[in-house]
């Protein structure tokens, strides 16, 4: 790997993780954003739906945004807009105002999201070896570093308006810097030849968000409901309880840091059916776990094996055959509405029976990953243009 490439590499990296640092920041005040006005579950739960619709709106327009301008040019806009559009969020005085800043806020990450991963297939395509997963784990690293600066922050009493703005302060800049490590998008004049390539969308891209869809569901089942199923049907304390979704990420990190050199030995679809197959195992482990310990550790291993899912359906749109871009951004969309309509899913079918039978739905989704997965193309992926992809670019800035 070249220097170019190694510092391309880092910086994608490092975007991960600034995201995953702003999005876990957001999250983690949310009972403070709750306390502070007043807000009911279901206001709180029409924030999260407002940030998340945000999100899938920009996602869905992106396949035509990606073809003109290119992953590095939305980061260096989007990365920095993200930052500020937390800002917002802190000093929102009621309900309709934090709505609209919860929509602003999902608006600039989901242009983030789809950019940062059609910049993280532009660098495995030009290494030519798999490398999403350990991007993926920078997100990891930022969602965690932003669960133990918010305990940091509560623990000394600091308001979560000051929070939020010391981290959009800290972030703006880095994503500013970052921002000129990433690769640039190929050759102008190609643009035509790319466009009609984006309409063209081949149907592994769709088999591939299908699998990101379930991985996103089980994800967002994980976030939102892990804790109360850990203190209300297994018995754990408050404070085991709070420990169920840090553990959770933890596996997700360890299963990411070596995602990679799994994915070189046993192949795209090998990798995704055990992943699958290892998700609803270790899923139904948690459900029927007897002590709050087991199944904390349980938790533990349904990131490790859900860990790899989501970066290799990602990576795969972007060797699919499709230009990149747009198909990571058909991808990513479809596992963003996993992850809008799990928590509504098992909050469904949890007032109907019960959260622990509302949690098999997560078995369901590993055992769909791991069928769906037995349709993918065989082979191993080696990362590298698709048939009627733009030439790597120059990396010259």
């Amino acid at each position: 790997m070249t220097r170019a490439l190694r510092t391309a590499h880092i910086g994608a990296i490092l975007t991960f993780a600034l995201a995953g640092l702003l999005c876990g920041t957001f999250t983690i005040r949310i009972p403070a954003l709750s306390d502070g006005l007043g807000l009911s579950e279901g206001a709180i739960g029409s924030v999260l739906l407002a940030w998340g619709l945000g999100a899938l709106v920009t996602m869905q327009s992106m396949r035509r945004v990606m073809t003109r301008a290119g992953s590095r040019a939305v980061l260096r806009i989007g990365g920095p807009l993200c930052a500020v559009a937390l800002v917002p969020l802190a000093f929102a005085p009621g309900l309709p105002w934090l709505l609209a800043s919860a929509a602003l806020f999902g608006l600039a990450f989901g242009a983030v999201d789809v950019a940062m991963n059609a910049q993280g297939s532009s660098v495995e395509r030009a290494v030519g070896r798999p490398l999403m997963n350990g991007m993926h784990a920078g997100w990891c690293v930022g969602a965690i570093s932003a669960g133990l600066l918010g305990t940091l922050a509560i623990a000394t009493g600091l308001p979560y308006p000051v929070h939020l703005a010391l981290t959009a302060a800290l972030v703006l800049p880095l994503m500013v810097v970052v921002g000129r490590t990433h690769l640039p998008d190929g050759p102008r004049g190609a643009g035509r030849r790319v466009a009609r390539a984006a309409r063209r969308m081949p149907p592994v891209v769709y088999l591939l968000g299908v699998i990101a869809f379930c991985a996103f569901m089980i994800e967002g089942t994980v976030a939102d409901w892990n804790g109360l199923f850990l203190r209300d049907v297994v018995g754990a304390s408050a404070a085991m309880a709070a420990l169920g979704y840090p553990t959770f990420e933890a596996g997700m990190l360890a299963g990411r840091l070596s995602g990679d050199r799994l994915r070189t030995r046993m192949g795209d679809r090998g990798l995704l059916f055990a992943s699958g197959l290892g998700t609803a195992a270790t899923f139904t482990v948690v459900i029927l776990a007897p002590a709050p310990l087991a199944a904390l550790g349980g938790m533990f291993l349904v990131g490790l094996c859900v860990a790899t899912i989501s970066p290799m359906a990602l990576s795969l749109a972007g060797t699919s055959g499709a230009a990149p871009a747009p198909a990571i951004a058909q991808t990513g969309a479809m596992g963003y509405a996993g992850l809008l309509l799990g928590p509504v899913l098992i909050g469904f079918v949890s007032g109907h029976a019960s959260l622990r039978v509302a949690m098999f739905a997560a078995v369901l989704l590993g055992l769909v990953i791991a069928v769906t997965a037995r349709f993918l193309p065989a082979g191993r992926t080696a990362p590298a243009p698709p048939v009627g992809a733009l030439p790597e670019p120059s990396l010259s800035r």
